[in-house]
C-alpha cells in the first residue's frame, strides 16, 4: 500500500523527522515487502503504509506505519556503489550487539539479504518517538535544554567508548590497531573512485595525514558518524534515546570518533559548522571533551588536531561520494546534487587550513 499524493512535510521546529512519499528513484514493490513481513513482523500482514524520512545522503531510510506499530526500514541503495559502502548488515549487527548496553539503541526486528524482496538488502527495526536536530545549533530550543542535550551527547559517546568490543561479540567486527592510516588509505581510494574534477586541497590533505597519521594505537568501537543529527532526543527531556545511522561503524580510535563531534566548535556555518554564531547554552569543546572523558574513564586528551583534520578529511571523502551518486542521479536526498560538490571542497580546504596552521 503507497501512501497517497500528499505535499512535501518540511522537519517541524520540535525536531520530529520529517516524511515524505517516497522519491521516485528509490520507489520498490511495496505489495511484495508487506508479503514478505507479513509472517516477521507484529501488524504488517493487516496493511502498510510506507513513507521515507526526508534528508540522508547514504542508505535510504523509510517509516513502516501498520496497525501493529511503527517501524523503520534501511535499505542499501540502488545503483553501482563505491567499494565497501552501505553495509546495512554491519548497521544490524552492532545495533543488536548494543542492545543490551548501557549504549540506546533502536531494537532490531530482522535483516533480509534477499535482493529480490525490494531490490536491496535491509534491515527493519522499532521506530522510536523523539527529536532529530539536523542543524547544529538546535534552532528553537532554550539555553539550558541545548547544554544538557550537548553534555548528554558526550557522555555517550563515552559510554559506548568504554565498552569491551568482544564482550558484546563484536571482537570481530574490525581490524584492530592502526585505526587513522587505515582510514586514510580507505578514504583516499573512495574519493578517487568518485572520479571528481581534481580539488588541490584534497590532495595535499591527503599527503599531510600520511605524513602525520602515526598516532598511539587504541581500539573501541567506532559509530564513525557520531554528530547531533545521528541522535534521538526524548519527546521533552534533554537527554539521547537512541543512536542511529551506524553505516560507518566498526573497530576504531575512539579519538577520531570524539574529533568529529568537535567540528561544530572547529567549522563555519558554511561547513555546517557553528563558529561565529551566537548560540546560547552551548558549552564550550573543552567542556564537552571533559564530559566525554568522565564517561570514557580516560584523560582529557592533550591534543586532537590531528583527529580533527582527519575527521575533515573523511567527511570531505563521504560527501565527494554523495555528489558522485547524486551526479548519477542516486542519491537518497534529492537536494543532494546542489549542495554536495561546493560542501566537500569547504570541508577539504577548511582541513587544509587546520593542517597547514594558515
Amino acid at each position: 500500500m503507497r501512501v497517497g499524493p500528499a505535499p512535501m512535510v518540511e522537519a517541524p521546529a520540535t525536531g520530529e523527522p520529517a516524511l515524505v512519499p517516497v522519491l521516485p528513484n528509490h520507489r520498490f514493490d511495496e505489495a511484495h515487502l508487506r508479503r514478505y513481513l507479513a509472517p516477521l513482523l507484529p501488524g504488517a500482514a493487516d496493511g502498510l503504509v510506507v513513507r521515507q524520512f526526508q534528508g540522508g545522503q547514504s542508505n535510504p531510510t523509510f517509516h513502516l506505519a501498520t496497525p501493529g506499530g511503527a517501524y523503520v526500514l534501511r535499505k542499501k541503495p540502488g545503483g553501482t556503489l563505491l567499494p565497501s559502502a552501505h553495509a546495512v548488515d554491519r548497521e544490524y549487527r552492532v545495533l543488536g550487539a548494543l542492545s543490551a548496553t548501557d549504549v540506546p539503541v533502536p531494537r532490531v526486528r530482522l535483516y533480509c539479504d534477499d535482493p529480490g524482496v525490494i531490490g536491496t538488502p535491509f534491515y527493519v527495526m522499532d521506530y522510536l518517538v523523539g527529536r532529530i536536530y539536523a542543524e547544529r545549533d538546535m534552532p528553537g530550543v532554550e539555553a539550558g535544554h541545548r547544554r544538557a542535550a550537548f553534555l548528554d551527547a558526550a557522555r555517550v559517546l563515552g559510554r559506548l567508548h568504554r565498552l569491551d568490543p568482544a564482550a558484546v561479540g563484536l571482537g570481530d567486527y574490525g581490524r584492530p590497531g592502526h585505526y587513522v592510516g587505515r582510514q586514510v588509505a580507505r578514504w583516499t581510494k573512495q574519493y578517487r573512485a568518485a572520479d571528481l574534477a581534481p580539488e588541490p586541497a584534497m590532495d595535499r590533505l591527503i599527503a599531510w595525514l600520511e605524513a602525520h597519521g602515526n598516532v598511539p594505537d587504541e581500539t573501541a568501537i567506532a559509530h564513525g558518524d557520531y554528530r547531533l543529527g545521528n541522535l534521538m532526543l526524548h519527546p521533552e527531556e534533554p537527554r539521547v534515546i537512541a543512536v542511529l545511522d551506524w553505516e560507518l561503524s566498526t573497530l576504531g580510535h575512539p579519538l577520531a570518533d570524539l574529533a568529529y563531534c568537535l567540528l561544530p566548535w572547529r567549522t563555519t556555518p558554511a561547513e555546517q559548522g557553528l563558529v561565529g554564531l551566537n548560540v546560547p547554552g552551548l558549552p564550550d569543546e573543552a567542556e564537552f571533551v571533559a564530559a566525554y572523558s568522565e564517561a570514557a574513564g580516560r584523560p582529557v586528551p592533550a591534543d586532537l588536531d590531528v583527529f580533527v583534520v582527519f575527521s575533515l578529511f573523511r567527511w570531505a571523502a563521504i560527501v565527494a561520494g554523495v555528489y558522485r551518486r547524486a551526479l548519477d542521479g542516486n542519491a537518497s536526498d534529492a537536494r543532494a546534487v546542489d549542495v554536495a560538490g561546493d560542501k566537500f571542497r569547504r570541508l577539504a580546504r577548511r582541513g587544509e587550513e587546520i593542517a597547514y596552521g594558515r
